[in-house]
């Protein structure tokens, strides 16, 4: 009996992606059947893609059949990989020369006021994503791709962190929870990732556990690169924990709340205003400062709620969150609008950096403003939101020289 696999996704609204079904045979070479809008053109290269794939896992003989939807070859790469592996137990990797290498570094402090969830399986969502400019984007392994669809998934996330360059986004990856998602890590460390959010953590040991493994990776690949940590609570026993996950590795550069599974763990319902996860946020927050790590607060779910989505990322500002979660595009400039410094903010930053300057030039130790003293942190706060104005182009370098200058 042939043996059959299918991957990939194919209908009416489906784009930029394909349905491959591969049928294995015992004989009479491999065959190659496509239906495309775009054969005319695109045709030939399509089919000599395919070929090199069942050549790579040495199929002979084999009915290959490609339903595309404007697939890019990444895209088409992975569809037939997450086939092949369906049918034949193999560890090698469909990852040819022709697929760019995407490499660039992030750092620990950048500023992450909002980072986009992508379902990991789903292609088109994935391509433009990076011109709405989010800090960071989230191709998502766990809550948004169907049990089914997990390991085709995986291989499909592994080719889009090298094949697209997302205009410069950090990109993230939600791997899944447990040993599943250590098991993921072998296909994202070597290909580029920048962090890895770690879902419904609740204890430091699984943090050291991911780190070996990445240990592990990254010498057998002779890799130097750095890869952070976003370890998301979102369980009772996780924010009792919050200050051990948060200083359990040096690589953490935040923690997130996720607060749909946290209310559903206590057995209550989520509300607007929040007060039925105050406590859980500002443990959160606390345990991060202390750590002097980042604080990213959940998602806001309503997507048609532009209002309330400010009037809540206002509230998580004055929590001490730095950042929130998007589920749309629309939601990224009213985050950053809501979590960058207004005028107010940024006067007294300029007033606090300006006499502290100004202190520091005679040498002493000493720095007021008018009547009130100011200490190390409320200068560094102040220099936070400045470098925050300055990136945001609410600030001129040339006005922030006059202004101290004055």
């Amino acid at each position: 009996m042939n043996k059959v696999a299918e991957a990939g996704n194919t209908g009416p609204n489906v784009r930029s992606d394909c349905y491959v079904k591969l049928t294995l045979k015992e004989n009479g070479g491999t065959h190659i059947e496509l239906k495309s809008k775009v054969e005319s053109m695109y045709g030939n290269s399509i089919r000599a893609l395919a070929n090199k794939a069942l050549s790579y896992f040495g199929i002979e003989n084999a009915l290959l059949e490609i339903t595309d939807s404007g697939a890019l070859e990444h895209v088409i790469m992975a569809r037939i990989e997450a086939a092949v592996k369906q049918l034949i137990n193999t560890e090698l990797e469909f990852l040819p020369n022709l697929l760019p290498e995407n490499d660039y570094e992030s750092n620990k402090e950048q500023f992450r006021f909002h980072r986009l969830y992508l379902p990991g399986n789903t292609p088109s969502m994935m391509i433009n994503a990076g011109i709405h400019k989010p800090h960071g984007l989230i191709l998502d392994l766990e809550d948004s791709v169907a049990p089914t669809k997990k390991a085709e998934a995986l291989l499909l996330v592994r080719n889009t962190l090298r094949a697209l360059r997302f205009y410069g986004a950090e990109k993230m990856v939600r791997i899944n929870q447990g040993e599943k998602g250590i098991e993921e890590l072998k296909y994202l460390i070597p290909h580029n990732v920048n962090l890895l959010l770690i879902p419904k953590c609740e204890s430091g040991d699984y943090i050291n556990k991911v780190n070996a493994e990445i240990e592990q990776i990254n010498q057998k690949y002779g890799l130097r690169k750095p890869v952070f940590l976003m370890p998301i609570i979102e369980s009772a026993i996780g924010i009792e924990k919050a200050f051990e996950i948060a200083s359990a590795a040096s690589n953490i550069a935040a923690l997130a709340i996720g607060l749909e599974d946290f209310t559903a763990d206590l057995g209550v319902s989520r509300t607007i205003d929040g007060t039925e996860s105050l406590y859980a946020r500002t443990r959160l927050v606390n345990a991060c400062k202390a750590a002097g790590i980042q604080a990213i607060d959940s998602v806001f779910s309503d997507v048609g709620d532009m209002e309330g989505l400010y009037s809540t990322v206002r509230k998580s500002k004055s929590l001490g969150f730095e950042g929130m979660g998007c589920i749309h595009p629309r939601q990224i400039p009213v985050i950053e609008k809501a979590f960058a410094p207004d005028s107010l903010e940024i006067e007294k930053a300029c007033k606090i950096v300006a006499a502290f300057n100004e202190a520091s030039k005679k040498g002493l130790g000493v720095v007021s403003l008018g009547t009130k003293m100011i200490d190390a942190p409320v200068v560094k706060k102040a220099q936070k939101n400045i470098q925050l104005a300055l990136q945001l182009k609410l600030l001129s370098p040339d006005w922030l020289i006059e202004y101290s200058q004055n």
